[in-house]
């Protein structure tokens, strides 16, 4: 089932994400952690792409298991380092597996290096023209509500936005936040620029005070003052983190959803029981 339509019904959406092991080591693992996050029944699961293709192979298996588990499959794909003779070598692996749902994305560039000189995709929104021209694809994108951390200004971005969504991009997933105002400012320029594709909200429930100063870094999300005081309060009780880390997102979803912010993506990094917790707590709302 494509995205685009489950989107489309107006009832509130929950997905969840997954990676693949790396360098190939794990994979039971993996496809365990899929069951188990599959069970919860979210609307769908991605499953992300790793760097420079590393996982690449991983990633068609584990949305293929998905897909067996009768959960769509959004399956990641990047481009900055790939050729187009590889591209196309992908999207044919995702026709044969029936994959018809592909988050395109750039890619990062490893630290310390430049962009690479001979490189034949050098933005998201070409990997999805390629994707289109390829026929058959639910196409999605990311979006960064503080802005892209290379971008050159919040309009520059929202500008880049826009192409992508003129080269097939169907809907939108957020960069993790946690200030919910954040989100419905953004929002708001999205249609103040005629933007109109839903927009998941992606929700990083933290459970470790040190990953989430490393994946900030990266990504430019700011904490607000109320979260960074529980970080620095709980992170070195991990018990206690756990806990709070849950009920923090669980009030993140509670306010979104009250403010018909209808499609919520949990980053849950291959932690099923932490997704469990959040949507048990939110059994009714998510009805």
């Amino acid at each position: 089932m494509k995205i685009s339509d489950i989107l489309s019904t107006g009832k509130v959406t929950v997905s969840c994400e997954l990676f693949p092991p790396k360098h190939g080591s794990g994979l039971a693992g993996a496809q365990n952690v899929v069951r188990l996050t599959a069970a919860l029944r979210p609307s769908f699961i991605s499953v992300t792409y790793g760097a420079g293709g590393g996982t690449s192979e991983l990633t068609v298996d584990l949305a293929d298991e998905t897909q067996k588990q009768g959960i769509p499959a959004l399956a990641h794909l990047t481009c900055v380092s790939s050729d187009r003779k590889t591209i196309k070598e992908e999207l044919l692996k995702f026709k044969e597996r029936n994959i018809e749902n592909i988050l395109a994305l750039r890619g990062d560039i490893p630290d310390g290096q430049p962009f690479p000189t001979d490189a034949q995709y050098h933005h998201a929104c070409d990997l999805m023209k390629e994707i289109q021209n390829a026929g058959g694809f639910c196409i999605g994108g990311a979006c960064y509500p503080e802005g892209h951390p290379e971008a050159e200004s919040h309009d520059k971005d929202i500008e880049s936005l826009k192409i992508k969504v003129d080269c097939g991009c169907s809907f939108l997933t957020t960069q993790m936040f946690f200030d919910n105002n954040i989100l419905y400012n953004f929002l708001y320029r999205l249609l103040h620029h005629k933007i109109d594709v839903p927009v998941i909200a992606g929700i990083m429930p933290v459970i470790n005070g040190q990953q989430i100063a490393r994946i900030c870094k990266i990504s430019g999300t700011v904490l607000p003052p109320r979260f960074r005081a529980i970080v620095d309060k709980f992170s070195h009780n991990s018990a206690a983190m756990n806990q709070a880390g849950i009920a923090y997102a669980t009030e993140q979803i509670i306010d979104l959803v009250a403010n018909d912010v209808r499609n919520i993506h949990i980053y849950t990094m291959n932690k099923p029981d932490i997704a469990g917790k959040i949507m048990e707590n939110l059994s009714e709302i998510f009805k």
